[in-house]
């Protein structure tokens, strides 16, 4: 049943209507107008402000105070405190937040940063470059002491952020990514993990077996932290083959990879 409810606020949130904030909406309405004539009643004859046009924020009234929990919020954080411990000569982050990770690590440092979408913002730290990295050029080969990509590779290729469609997009990112990272550089990268699927258009779900798998012979495993389906952080946890086989029980969780190109 509640895999059903679920199923509905997707389908009903796809097409811009949200349920849960129009019942919080009308939960909020009487407070709201109680509110407005206590606050008038109070103003009485003050003119030190007047009342301008309305403008009701109604569905925050039973929020929590902002999120600080989820994939981006434990992963933008996390990594971004690795690179200022490293402080690499250079980084390059492909497709993160530019409203988190980015912008934590651009607080301290300049930071390069690689994405199919145009942005038009000119900010300090932040130096941008609008590319597909399904396809690299060969000045970017061998180029990077420190690169990142969170949550960002399981988008390529299915046509998303008006990509081109190619199933092995993936595939073709990280073969880049590989190139661009020199010998002992560090390659910090996030992905959902969970029973291995693509979830078309939105995103694929990797097995943590696969992603070992494609990681043998090219990187050393320096840490593993996870979120799990609840939004809790687990730092630098033990990769056995047992938590490994379950995806340490996420369904839709994100597997942080600290690895090391060998």
């Amino acid at each position: 049943m509640k895999k059903f409810i679920k199923n509905i606020y997707l389908i009903f949130k796809l097409f811009g209507f949200d349920i849960l904030a129009f019942f919080s909406t009308l939960v909020s309405l009487p407070f709201y107008f109680k509110d407005f004539l206590k606050i008038k009643k109070q103003k009485n004859k003050d003119k030190t402000f007047i009342f301008g046009s309305c403008y009701p924020i109604l569905n925050e009234r039973f929020s929590n105070s902002g999120v600080m929990s989820g994939h981006y919020f434990h992963q933008d954080l996390y990594i971004a405190k690795k690179i200022f411990v490293n402080n690499p000569p250079r980084h390059l982050d492909i497709g993160s937040r530019t409203d988190g990770f980015v912008a934590h690590v651009a607080v301290f440092r300049e930071i390069e940063v690689v994405d199919i979408r145009m942005q038009e913002s000119k900010i300090n730290n932040i130096i941008f470059t609008q590319m597909d990295l399904m396809k690299l050029p060969e000045n970017f080969v061998n180029s990077y002491e420190s690169i990142s990509s969170l949550h960002a590779v399981e988008h390529f290729g299915l046509g998303r952020y008006g990509d081109r469609v190619d199933y092995f997009g993936y595939l073709k990112v990280l073969e880049n990514i590989y190139k661009m990272l020199k010998v002992d550089g560090k390659f910090y990268f996030s992905v959902p993990i969970g029973e291995q699927r693509i979830e078309f258009n939105a995103h694929r779900v990797f097995s943590l077996a696969y992603l070992i798998s494609l990681f043998q012979d090219k990187y050393k495993i320096e840490s593993f932290s996870y979120v799990n389906d609840q939004g809790d952080l687990f730092e630098n946890v033990s990769l056995e083959e047992k938590n490994i086989s379950i995806n340490f029980g996420c369904h839709y969780g994100c597997g942080i990879f600290e690895l090391v190109k060998i």
